[in-house]
């Protein structure tokens, strides 16, 4: 499994080009991912470069959180190699703040990654119907408005 995370706004709070508070709970759940799926390859996939890339870097290796690859697809990808050489990636799933509906919390994430879960999958497994909801009850509005 290949999971490509950006950096800014997802890992850390955004504050580019400075780097942001750590999100809750996002590098315990990133180490926990890599310490219990067999193969994972987990990108760092972000917008920074240079200084700022080689800082994202060592917040995260200070952190103990380590990368397969950085903004490519492999470790030795570069237009030297003859491999790639963009900045699009190939993952099976991407963590971004900036991805329809925003990014959800980081157990969230670790419940939807571990268990192999949709958004609709992780919504109807973690909620239940309110009493008020259950088939053959009326809601307290209705039954205060005597309907």
């Amino acid at each position: 499994m290949v999971i490509a995370v950006d950096f800014d706004g997802t890992i850390v709070e955004h504050e580019y080009p400075a780097i942001g508070r750590e999100r809750p709970g996002a590098v315990r759940v990133l180490r926990r991912l890599q310490d219990e799926i067999p193969d994972l390859r987990l990108i760092l996939w972000t917008v920074r470069e240079g200084d700022l890339l080689d800082q994202a870097l060592h917040w995260c290796e200070q952190r103990d959180l380590h990368f397969y690859a950085v903004n490519s697809n492999y470790t030795d990808e570069t237009a030297a190699t003859g491999v790639g050489g963009g900045r699009k990636v190939t993952a099976d799933i991407y963590i971004d703040d900036r991805s329809l509906g925003g990014i959800p919390d980081w157990n969230a994430i670790y419940a939807m990654v571990k268990n192999g879960w949709t958004w609709p999958q992780y919504i109807a497994a973690t909620t239940r119907p309110a009493p008020d909801d259950a088939p053959g009850r009326r809601s307290l509005l209705s039954r205060l408005l005597g309907r």
